[in-house]
């Protein structure tokens, strides 16, 4: 299979303007990102999808391969889709860019071992809330899934609700994913469903029509970037890892 890593990176964001540049120990955000991405050796290639070019040329300074995407895209899934008609791949890796504490150990277990280039298919990663007030930190994505990993309902509400036994690992939403270029075409051509609207939550466009999302616990460190206040936990994660050096 030729596999390839795709990092979405847009600079307007309404909670953190121009986030991919933010600095972390020195560097940009967008380049720890790019770090680890390079470093899955099951990647053919990885590029940067962006709609900026000061992202573009921030990218290009440190040797980044950048496909300029359109400014239009709503979602990080459409910007992806937008390169696979660009590139040809049997299997689309969107790693977003707001993820820099996630290792590559972690990026490759939403790889599956065996699959057909013409099937669709659709997996996340998530991983195991570390401290329960995350829970109920709406920031934070909450997965539920069924027996065989298959998404059943993701809220930023804590799901499922423990009625009737509290002896449960709450899952989290960890920005990385894989798409064959069939599951790509089926939701960009794919309204979105009222749940997608009411959640904001573009995982729906597959779920609303039956169609199977699996989710892998990759049980990895995740600290997304939301706001630049969550830049100091990340510096801090980095720094127990020794990569401040």
């Amino acid at each position: 299979m030729k596999i390839i890593g795709v990092i979405p990176a847009r600079r307007g964001s309404s909670r953190f303007f121009n986030k991919p540049t933010a600095k972390i120990l020195g560097k940009p955000m967008i380049w720890w990102v790019y770090k680890h991405s390079k470093e899955v050796k099951e990647f053919d290639e990885v590029y940067v999808a962006t709609d900026s070019d000061e992202i573009k040329e921030l990218c290009e300074e440190f040797g980044a391969k950048v496909i300029m995407t359109s400014p239009d895209h709503d979602t990080a899934t459409e910007r992806l889709h937008e390169v696979s008609t660009k590139i040809d791949a049997d299997l689309y890796v969107m790693v977003n860019g707001d993820e820099p504490v996630v290792m590559p150990d972690a990026i490759v277990k939403c790889i599956p071992e065996n699959l057909n280039p013409d099937d669709f298919y659709v997996s996340n990663l998530m991983t195991d809330f570390e401290n329960p007030v995350e829970v109920v930190d709406a920031t934070n994505l909450k997965i539920v899934t069924n027996k065989d990993g298959i998404a059943l309902f993701i809220s930023r509400s804590p799901i499922p609700y423990p009625k009737g036994n509290m002896n449960y690992h709450y899952h989290k939403f960890v920005g990385v994913g894989a798409f064959t270029k069939k599951a790509l075409e089926y939701y960009h051509n794919t309204e979105r469903g009222e749940i997608e609207k009411i959640e904001e939550n573009d995982s729906f466009r597959f779920i609303e029509n039956r169609k199977d999302i699996y989710y892998i616990n990759a049980h990895c460190k995740s600290l997304s970037v939301d706001t630049p206040k969550d830049i100091v936990a990340v510096e801090e994660y980095l720094k127990t890892l020794g990569l401040d050096k």
